[in-house]
């Protein structure tokens, strides 16, 4: 539940983040009555993103044996892979969003054209939605569906009450120490979905063991325990990994927390948050 809580409250308070900029920028130029236009391709952005969701979460649930297990590795991968780029991609390039936001739309509204002001709000959603399923569904796998629906809905109504204070006055929160430990957490999250993502792989026959359990300290710290599923969630916690999960673990943790900590802080300041 931890996990999908805080994904959901980071990409949605990152989708906030840019109806908050669109909608503000709308605003100071007198383009109030292009409001419900933004709030139809946020609408839209959505659906299509619940769809999207559906999608995967039916197809996972279709598959079984080595297909589902060839199938959940794969998606695993793929969210390591989006969810490191999303993060070095904010860290580095945020501190400009509120700049080529405004600078699209102040085009889209110079030409007339309300198909591009509203592509503007329902790709950039539309990403940020397609990136939340592919997490959820990947982090589903170490939680129950329950627990994953819980914190994904907390996460949500956490993120629609930041944005809403930001879009009422950004100086009430510190977006540069939420986006930090956010990150920073989310590393975390994707180091265990590459870990878990090399179990499957392993448990289909695609890659070897080299040695199937280095250790075992499940008589210790039981990982489908209370404690040991909360750590499973957070940082992907295995009481019996191969020696392959062991390797390829702290190598993915040490190079992206390397890079996330070198890059220049991009969050947007307060007032452009505002």
């Amino acid at each position: 539940m931890a996990q999908a809580f805080v994904i959901t409250l980071r990409e949605g308070l990152e989708m906030a983040l840019i109806v908050v900029i669109v909608l503000a920028y709308l605003k100071r130029t007198g383009r109030t009555s292009m409001f419900g236009l933004v709030w139809r391709s946020v609408g839209l952005a959505v659906a299509g993103s619940l769809l999207a969701g559906g999608v995967l979460f039916g197809l996972g649930k279709e598959l079984e044996g080595k297909a589902e297990e060839v199938f959940e590795g794969i998606a695993m991968f793929l969210a390591v892979g989006v969810l490191s780029w999303m993060i070095i991609w904010m860290k580095r390039q945020a501190r400009d969003i509120r700049g080529r936001l405004e600078s699209q739309v102040g085009q889209a509204l110079a030409t007339g054209s309300t198909v591009a002001l509203a592509a503007i709000p329902f790709l950039a959603v539309g990403r940020e939605g397609l990136e939340t399923a592919l997490f959820l569904f990947s982090s589903s796998k170490t939680a129950t569906p329950a627990e994953t629906l819980l914190g994904g809905i907390l996460g949500l109504c956490g993120a629609v009450l930041l944005g809403g204070l930001l879009y009422q006055g950004g100086h009430r929160i510190n977006l540069r120490s939420f986006f930090s430990i956010t990150g920073a957490l989310l590393i975390f999250f994707a180091a265990g979905l590459l870990a878990r993502g090399i179990h499957e792989f392993q448990e289909a026959g695609l890659l070897p063991f080299l040695v199937e359990h280095v250790w075992n300290i499940n008589p210790i710290l039981d990982e489908n325990g209370a404690v040991g599923s909360l750590l499973k969630g957070l940082l992907g916690y295995n009481g019996n990994p191969s020696l392959v999960e062991v390797i390829a673990y702290p190598l993915y943790l040490g190079a992206a927390l390397f890079f996330f900590f070198r890059s220049a802080p991009a969050v947007p300041t307060r007032k452009q948050a505002a």
